[in-house]
């Protein structure tokens, strides 16, 4: 199990009060909190290091330029990536699917063309294909939450161009058969991209294992800094697509009448990237990595499971996900409350939940509810911070 202690220690903002109350931090799903060692990493960047790189002669450039490729060998480590050059920097999960977007739409995907997605997707899972003229088959959902993957089977189609979905809904917490999904695809000869913003903080993720040919997440769902994300590409793929900016880095020689592009992966990284970033996002990785996934995911499974318990003492509560295989998310309503008034209460009284549709109109729309309330978990929380949220919800409640 894991030193829950001294995991918070690492993190300052836990120390935090709000409204003379600490700090009970439960919008993790959202983004999380960053530890010492990554903001260190940051300032050391920053103190140390900072030049553009790739191109300086000098030292500082050159000491910039290590730092940055050694992040992408540790990413490439984390997604057990065939090589480096799978691993394209982006500002985020949003940026890397309009990428995979915008690219196939000149080799693959045509406007009418179909994409199929699930009921759970978030909206940079949605817009990006609408974008491009596609046409959305939506995979249902059953009555707990997960995917009704008979029906998945059913929607192909001899214009069905692509598989995207959620590896884990932000909403519902559903973690998806993403292995079966991909296998699905493949047997229809259909490429699959997994949205993994919502897993790669709580599962470990082996991309060559699960065969996906796109994997996408942002490192500030995983206590790295905002503005630096992740696409994976099978090789054969990012080979195929045409670059999606254009600019420097991306060439490999420019004149007034051609073009050439650069190699993997710069080919896809035009203008000078968040070098500061991609270290601090690999400090991330290492932080989690050091901690091991088994404890991670033991003591995560053991938090939802007494949150889970708790909230089911409380009249008028309804949970929204109740699949078996969840991770660290309950989306909630109490009768006669809206999840509004729920969040700014729980707000006076030092928790941090999130409220509304959670970029996730369409599912809500299928749940018949116009919003929610959610918690989500990460390693530094605690049971005693779930107490603290049951009395909030009860408190709350007696208002009403």
């Amino acid at each position: 199990m894991l030193d829950i202690l001294s995991i918070r220690s690492d993190f300052p903002i836990l120390q935090t009060k709000v409204y003379d109350k600490p700090l009970v931090y439960l919008d993790n799903a959202a983004t999380t909190q960053k530890p010492k060692q990554v903001i260190d990493k940051i300032v050391e960047g920053y103190y140390h290091t900072n030049a553009n790189i790739h191109r300086g002669v000098h030292r500082l450039s050159q000491l910039a330029t290590e730092a940055h490729e050694a992040a992408r060998k540790t990413v490439q480590r984390f997604l057990h990536a065939k090589s480096s050059g799978e691993i394209i920097y982006t500002r985020g999960t949003t940026e890397a699917i309009n990428l995979i977007a915008s690219c196939l739409s000149k080799i693959l995907l045509n406007p009418g063309d179909e994409v199929i997605v699930s009921a759970m997707e978030h909206h940079s899972n949605i817009v990006p294909w609408q974008l491009q003229g596609a046409r959305l088959k939506v995979i249902p959902l059953t009555e707990n939450g997960e995917l009704d993957l008979q029906s998945f089977e059913t929607l192909f189609s001899e214009r069905t161009r692509l598989v995207a979905v959620t590896h884990v809904s932000n909403v519902l917490g559903t973690i998806n058969p993403v292995d079966e999904i991909v296998k699905i695809a493949h047997a229809h000869d259909v490429p699959a991209l997994i949205d993994g913003a919502q897993a790669v903080a709580h599962l470990p993720v082996d991309v060559q294992a699960l065969d996906a040919d796109f994997y996408v997440f942002s490192g500030h769902k995983i206590y790295a800094p905002t503005g630096i994300g992740v696409l994976y590409g099978k090789e054969k793929w990012l080979d195929k697509i045409p670059p999606y900016q254009g600019g420097g880095e991306m060439i490999a020689s420019v004149s007034f009448e051609k073009t050439t592009y650069n190699e993997l992966p710069y080919k896809f990284e035009a203008g000078t990237p968040d070098f500061i970033g991609s270290t601090a996002l690999a400090e991330a990785l290492r932080y989690v990595e050091t901690l091991g996934w088994a404890n991670i995911r033991l003591y995560e499974e053991m938090l939802l499971k007494y949150a889970t318990e708790q909230f089911n003492t409380i009249e008028g509560m309804r949970i929204y996900g109740q699949s078996p295989h969840k991770s660290g998310v309950i989306s909630f309503l109490v009768d006669g409350i809206h999840p509004y008034d729920m969040g700014m209460l729980l707000d006076r009284m030092g928790i941090a939940v999130r409220t509304g549709h959670h970029c996730a109109e369409p599912l809500m729309h299928a749940l018949g509810i116009e919003g929610t309330a959610r918690a989500s978990f990460a390693l530094y929380n605690t049971i005693d911070e779930i107490e603290t949220l049951m009395a909030g919800i009860r408190k709350v409640k007696k208002m009403f």
